[in-house]
């Protein structure tokens, strides 16, 4: 089973429309998006074609494949508008045996851990920058960013599929690393 995993769209329609496309051709089961679906943030510039409500309905065309978790900038409106629920702070999944502790980051994070059992993947955003890291454990990643990416990194999604993430460009669906279990 293949799992796809984003994070930060911040109401892109250009990017989300890229995420869709790729959503579409990689045909997972699941999209896992890590917050931060339609707002921007008052720290971040306007991404690419900013269009909350264009990025929104892109989102609903595909409602019953997405679960979501609450992002920094999420908030009640944003949910007014979207037609999957996306505002809880985590979401725990068994993925293939593997136990998936979904959050955005800015409250549970890799620097601040919840109760992680062995074996655990901490998946969270919110910092813009892919990231994969084994600890004693359990594994901590980071899909970077969708539509806002820091550091010189393109913007990017995950894909999970026997346990491995390859992390692809949104624009092109390029591989830009990989990580196993």
């Amino acid at each position: 089973m293949k799992l796809m995993i984003a994070s930060d769209l911040h109401g892109s329609a250009y990017y989300t429309q890229k995420l869709l496309d790729a959503f579409r051709a990689e045909q997972p089961e699941r999209l896992l998006l890590l917050g931060d679906l339609l707002y921007h943030g008052p720290r971040n510039a306007l991404p690419r074609d900013y269009d909350c409500m264009a990025a929104a309905g892109m989102l609903n065309s595909v409602k019953e494949r997405i679960l979501a978790v609450r992002g920094n900038c999420d908030s009640e409106v944003d949910q007014m508008v979207l037609e999957f629920p996306m505002r809880a702070d985590y979401a725990l999944l068994d993925w293939e045996g593997t136990a998936l502790y979904a959050t955005h980051g800015h409250i549970w994070n890799e620097e601040n851990t919840p109760p992680m059992a062995a074996g655990t993947v901490l998946l969270n955003g919110h910092f813009h920058l892919p990231a994969a890291r084994r600890h004693d454990s359990w594994h901590y990643i980071n899909p970077g960013s969708t539509s806002i990416p820091k550091e010189g990194w393109a913007g990017s999604y995950l894909v999970l599929e026997g346990g491995v993430f390859t992390w692809r460009a949104v624009e092109d669906g390029r591989v830009l690393q990989e990580y196993a279990l």
